[in-house]
């Protein structure tokens, strides 16, 4: 039987503490008894990537701002479909996601920070969103659980009404703000909506075999524009 290998720990400012464990071949990121991320599962978060872009369509050289790293799936994701133009702002608050990224998930991550197209942050989202030089034709947003502030409770700002005007004003025309969810949430759309978003909702699952099947847990990414 394979046990699970504690590889490292991080704190997060103001939240809880993650821990990397290896599995075989597997990585996971756990913090208390919720497994939040895992390379066994990772359809939803490149689809967060891939259904951006599609709505995209049109753009030769789409801005965009990911918030956070994780294991890299979204920002991966997006650099395969961007084309040479295209750039992508990560922002991640906690340094010890990249140093996995670099050390013991360096065979994950496949070089994906270092691609020129990429600008690494190290900052919460929110404050990137607050400081861009220019706007962002898509805003990605995959911090948490969904827009519960489960693992830091300050990543409640980001879904509130003022973190979402500001998400708004940071798009260019027609930009879209597209958040991951483990879970539906129709308080939250209603709060989107409020503030002037349209808000379409899309249900992914965890991951994707060989011929495209969903399975595992079903997740919900929400794709909002400002309204007409």
């Amino acid at each position: 039987m394979i046990t699970r290998e504690l590889l490292g720990s991080a704190q997060v400012p103001g939240g809880e503490e993650l821990k990397l464990f290896a599995h075989g071949r597997d990585f996971m990121i756990v913090m208390g008894h919720n497994e939040l991320m895992s390379t066994r599962m990772r359809g939803s978060e490149e689809a967060l990537a891939t259904m951006t872009l599609d709505r995209l369509k049109g753009r030769s050289a789409p801005n965009l701002l990911i918030g956070g790293y994780g294991m890299g799936f979204t920002l991966r994701a997006a650099l395969a479909r961007l084309g040479p133009q295209g750039r992508v702002t990560v922002a991640e608050l906690v340094p010890e996601i990249i140093q996995w990224a670099r050390g013991p998930m360096a065979e994950v991550a496949a070089g994906c920070l270092d691609d020129p197209r990429v600008r690494l942050v190290m900052d919460d989202v929110g404050d990137a969103i607050l400081l861009a030089p220019e706007p962002f034709d898509a805003i990605l947003l995959d911090v948490d659980n969904g827009p519960d502030g489960l693992v830091r409770p300050e990543n409640n700002r980001l879904y509130g009404k003022a973190g979402l005007h500001n998400a708004r004003k940071a798009l260019a025309p027609g930009g879209v703000l597209a958040i991951w969810s483990a879970e539906r949430d129709d308080k939250f759309v209603r709060r989107m909506e409020s503030v002037g978003f349209e808000v379409e909702e899309v249900e992914v699952r965890a991951r994707y075999d060989a011929n495209g099947k969903g399975k595992g847990p079903r997740h919900v990414i929400w794709f909002a524009r400002e309204a007409a």
